[in-house]
């Protein structure tokens, strides 16, 4: 990132609680910034994890649509993945769903790899409704199917064994020659008692 980036990005993390001076500071001075730059600021605050800068001040998400103003700006996967992936750590499903009717309009497509990550990434953060939405969409992509990506699925859905069922159907009409190994029915046992567990205390202790 060079000097007017790592400028830019300090500015609007400091102009997060004022919107109106982040809305000027951002067509003033964001909005010149290069290609470059302007792509290091995005991917610093997805690493950062700065979804109140990113969606509900719309800090990253203004400095995106500035891209996509620019000549130069072309979508692709890896800029929705990083921004899916980010949402889903902080589980905002209503950003996430946002993101995913954006790349819909811009005609992206995930292949399976990418598919398997971002369900992975859902799931390991609790949100299994919306995984299983990306679910179908993946089953609906003309990107043909993977067994990698299933088993990537698969293992994100050791806690929620319904779940996991249903794509392992999926996964042995697909791929019949292929094993699926199943986890130790006292796993699942383990898994239904750390959720009870979670939902009694309302938090859970992260080192567990």
């Amino acid at each position: 990132m060079g000097k007017e980036g790592l400028m830019a990005a300090k500015e609007l993390k400091r102009l997060q609680s004022n919107p109106v001076r982040l809305e000027r500071f951002i067509k003033s001075n964001v909005s010149r910034l290069l290609k470059s730059d302007l792509l290091a600021v995005l991917a610093e605050f997805q690493r950062q994890d700065q979804v109140f800068l990113c969606m509900k001040l719309q800090c990253i998400l203004q400095l995106y649509d500035v891209g996509r103003k620019e000549i130069w700006y072309r979508p692709d996967m890896f800029f929705f993945r990083d921004m899916l992936m980010m949402l889903a750590r902080n589980n905002k499903v209503d950003e996430a769903n946002q993101v995913w009717r954006d790349l819909r309009s811009e005609e992206v497509l995930f292949d399976q790899h990418t598919f398997g990550d971002i369900i992975r990434a859902f799931l390991d953060n609790g949100l299994a409704s919306k995984a299983m939405e990306i679910y179908e969409e993946m089953r609906q992509s003309p990107d043909p199917p993977i067994s990698l990506a299933f088993r990537v699925i698969l293992k994100g859905l050791i806690p929620f064994p319904e779940l996991r069922e249903q794509v392992k159907d999926d996964f042995l009409e697909l791929f019949p020659d292929m094993i699926v190994y199943d986890p130790a029915e006292d796993l699942f046992e383990d898994q239904e008692r750390e959720k009870d567990g979670k939902d009694d205390s309302g938090w859970s202790d992260p080192a567990l």
